[in-house]
Parts: C-alpha cells; sequence; structure tokens
C-alpha cells in the first residue's frame, strides 16, 4: 500500500491528514481541548485556539511543536504554525465603525 500511495504522489497529503488527526497526540489532550488544527496550507499548520493566552502559549512551545511534526511526519512539509486566538467583534466595520481612529478618540 506504501508503495501505490508513493507512486500516486500520496504521500504529503496523508501525512498531512494524520497530522490534523493526531493533533491530540502531538500535544496532549489538555493542549488540544483548548486548541484545533483548521488546516494547512503552502506549508503553514492553522491551529485556532480557544483564548489569546492559549496562542501564546503555543506560539512559545512553536519549535517544538515544529521538531515534533518533522520527526513523525517528514512527508507533510509543515515549515511554520499560525495560532490564531479566538475571534473577537472588530470596529473596522459594520454599524458603528469610523475612518477615523475610532472608539480610542473618545477616551482622550
Amino acid at each position: 500500500m506504501e508503495a501505490l500511495t508513493t507512486e500516486l504522489g500520496w504521500d504529503s497529503e496523508l501525512d498531512k491528514a494524520e497530522l490534523i488527526g493526531a493533533w491530540s497526540e502531538l500535544v496532549g489532550e489538555g493542549t488540544a481541548a483548548k486548541s484545533r488544527p483548521l488546516g494547512i496550507e503552502d506549508g503553514v499548520l492553522t491551529v485556532q485556539c480557544d483564548s489569546t493566552a492559549w496562542a501564546t502559549q503555543l506560539r512559545i512551545m512553536r519549535v517544538e511543536l515544529l521538531t515534533a511534526i518533522s520527526r513523525r511526519y517528514p512527508r507533510a512539509g509543515i515549515q511554520s504554525i499560525r495560532f490564531n486566538g479566538p475571534d473577537v467583534p472588530t470596529w473596522k466595520y459594520g454599524r458603528r465603525s469610523t475612518q477615523w481612529r475610532g472608539p480610542r478618540d473618545t477616551y482622550g
């Protein structure tokens, strides 16, 4: 089976899928409960975190995670990891948007 996947060029895609599926094994159950891989594009693994604190903690661990990923899934081609914090509302669009400094200009 391995020879067939290599011949068809599926190695990289299979490693990427395995990496995403084994996220909890790679980072541990506690960390996996607070983060989840969203996908891999152009060698960048994007991970969504439940809080900015978790995103910061995982950024600190980036080198260790990249090393573990490259050892376990070398054909996935992961070159970098991007950690996103939670989605928050923005003042750039919508009913209360402004072209000026936004809500900060009323505090000074």
